[in-house]
């Protein structure tokens, strides 16, 4: 049966403006003129736009849904506008670096989820070959870190691990994404007092960046594997990236929402809700950021929702060493990035077509396209709210974006034409799957 909605203000890949979207059986079957199909749902001067996808995103299930799990970040996705995360490979256990540790997070997902899901695979010391595998079961790329991970199921790699997972990567055709800091130039936190937010990221200098993606872009040319730097934090390798990109070569870039929404200087001591890895920097490195988007130099804008439980981020001590380094944000992402940034078609760019395009899912979402799915957002771009815990959604209520003021909200998200939530609620059953193509 075909169902039809309009608005004064839909996203398409041509631009914003008034259009009536036609859908039947979960796909995208037209674009019509606005006020085109009687009985159309008419939301008036909302915008529609298409569900966002999140391709940085750390559900943690099985092994670890204390800190989060497929039911609570999926609700919490759908509660931020989000209809398709693409998950990480830790911090489960077993980390998701076989074929069998990917299986069984399958198992761990099924029937639970409010929104469509897909899955990273690991590129660890010692696993290159497992990645051919992997890669014919399904993920949708790998996930390394250049320097400790904070778990031990997920080995980090040097130089020579990369030249051992380059090759076999790169003749599977999908992207290697990277925690991009080298460990030469990192502090040792171990036993460290670190209440002052100014000694934690000194510990992480701008440097500990800059050194290595300058490796991933030699690599990058030497191999030619797609290679995504991933929750870029500094600004000093930006002019670095430009010319990679100018040079052609494959490398694609992200930053997080709480590098372009908040700045070093205005976070207390003790604030241990704000650390994360790489750290938020300095109020000029968030503006050099959003410059950077802007110009294209970055392509995507992705949570990193890495959230733990409440003891691990040492609230009681306020010491940033010991603390789990993570941000939990998917409910609230879109409202803070809109609040920094009005510009929707930017926006949905950032965090739904180029997201998508990432993960090699852009034939199913990222876009209001005929032949995708219906995928949709209903959101309002002049309600302001504050941030309270019930509004979460994720399984713990810490975020340092509580008690913050935000312009624009999430009313309402469809999946494959199906409202899954709703104003604060979620009116049907968990219809999320594993988004294949």
């Amino acid at each position: 049966m075909k169902r039809a909605i309009q608005s004064r203000r839909v996203v398409t890949p041509e631009g914003v403006g008034p259009a009536t979207l036609v859908f039947e059986d979960g796909i995208i079957t037209s674009l019509e003129s606005h006020s085109s199909i009687a009985g159309a749902l008419d939301f008036g001067d909302a915008y529609i736009l298409p569900g966002l996808v999140d391709t940085h995103v750390h559900i943690n299930q099985p092994g670890r849904t204390e800190w989060e799990g497929f039911e609570t970040a999926t609700r919490a996705a759908a509660a931020g506008g989000y209809t398709c995360l693409v998950d990480m490979p830790l911090n489960s256990i077993p980390a998701t670096i076989t074929v069998a540790a990917l299986e069984e997070k399958r198992i761990s997902a099924q029937g639970i989820c409010t929104v469509d899901y897909a899955f990273w695979g690991g590129c660890v010391r010692g696993n290159s070959a497992e990645l051919a595998a992997l890669a014919l079961s399904g993920v949708r790329g790998f996930k390394s870190f250049m320097v400790p991970s904070g778990v031990d199921e997920f080995e980090w790699v040097n130089e020579a691990d990369l030249r051992l997972a380059l090759p076999v990567i790169a003749s599977t055709g999908l992207p290697l994404l990277v925690h991009a800091e080298s460990p030469n130039t990192l502090l040792d936190s171990v036993g460290q007092t670190w209440t002052r937010y100014s000694d934690y990221l000194s510990s992480r200098p701008d440097s500990s960046e800059l050194e290595a993606i300058q490796l991933l872009i030699r690599l990058c040319r030497e191999y030619r594997t797609p290679i995504h730097i991933v929750h870029l934090a500094s600004a000093e390798p930006i002019p670095l990236l430009a010319a990679a990109r100018a040079e052609g070569l494959p490398v694609t870039v992200e930053t997080c929402p709480h590098y372009l929404f908040f700045a070093a200087e205005d976070i207390p001591d003790g604030a241990t809700q704000f650390k994360c890895a790489p750290p938020i920097r300095a109020s000029k490195t968030r503006d050099a950021l959003w410059s950077a988007l802007g110009a294209g130099v970055l392509d995507l804008i992705a949570t990193d929702h890495s959230p733990c439980p409440p003891a691990l981020k040492s609230p009681e001590t306020g010491n940033f060493a010991p603390a789990w380094g993570g941000i939990a944000s998917l409910s609230l992402a879109f409202s803070a990035m809109h609040s920094k940034h009005p510009d929707i078609s930017n926006l949905v760019r950032w965090m739904s077509t180029n997201p998508a395009a990432l993960a090699g899912l852009q034939s199913r979402k990222g876009s209001l396209s005929p032949g995708l799915d219906a995928d949709f957002v209903i959101f309002n771009p002049d309600a302001e709210f504050t941030v309270t815990s019930d509004i979460l959604h994720f399984r713990h209520p810490v975020t340092p974006y509580l008690g913050q003021l935000l312009k624009g909200r999430v009313e309402q998200t469809y999946l494959r034409g199906e409202c899954v939530y709703q104003e604060g609620t979620f009116p049907r059953s968990p219809m999320g799957r594993e988004c294949k193509v």
